[in-house]
């Protein structure tokens, strides 16, 4: 098996799809987001799901309220289950470190545990990229790693493939979304067993 991070990750959730999220999932996080990301969004917004899995739920409530909605996962397996889930959806696999969007082309990107997935140099880039991809006065609402941390698990959710993650903690994400020009309107810690992630709504200027 190859050791590229990426790799990792691309096996890991061809691997647990249905483990990770099943076809009727409506998390109480991801509700309560959604209704935060709403308030920012015109009657019909261009979105961007950036690792948007098996497109539930957001991209399937996003495209329920009429808005456009491009999904992008680098699992064959979710984006395969994402194009039956959402047929009102568009959606793409590819490497997000690959992405070539026209400047101002979303009025919100979307990015929730998809960062924590990539190499920090591409993490950096890749918000680079965010801001450039939003309209003026468009928004991103993510999650990020609270802290610093670079690790892998065997046999993740017991679905045979390993699972890799790294991310440089808030304060970095705070210094990379602000370079890229977006200002931060919301830092919200997210607990999760022993630690947390990081729930982060900024808006370009």
């Amino acid at each position: 098996m190859s050791s590229e991070p990426k790799e990792i990750v691309r096996r890991g959730y061809d691997a647990v799809s249905e483990r990770y999220r099943a076809d009727d999932d409506e998390p109480a996080a991801y509700t309560a987001w959604l209704a935060d990301l709403r308030a920012w969004l015109p009657p019909v917004a261009s979105v961007l799901d950036l690792g948007c899995g098996c497109g539930v739920p957001i991209s399937r409530t996003l495209a329920e309220l009429g808005h456009d909605v491009v999904g992008v996962d680098i699992s064959a397996v979710q984006v395969g289950r994402a194009r039956r889930l959402v047929p009102a959806a568009r959606f793409i696999r590819a490497d997000a470190a690959s992405l070539s969007f026209i400047p101002g082309s979303f009025e919100a990107i979307v990015c929730l545990y998809m960062l924590i997935h990539l190499p920090h140099g591409e993490q950096e880039a890749l918000i680079r990229n965010l801001g450039s991809w939003l309209r003026p006065g468009g928004v991103l609402l993510a999650t990020v790693g609270a802290t610093a941390w670079t690790g892998e698990e065997e046999d993740w959710l017991g679905g045979g493939e390993r699972m890799w993650w790294s991310h440089p903690g808030v304060e970095t994400y705070h210094h990379w979304l602000t370079s890229a020009g977006l200002i931060i309107e919301r830092d919200e810690f997210v607990p999760e067993g022993s630690g947390g992630h990081q729930l982060l709504i900024a808006r370009r200027e």
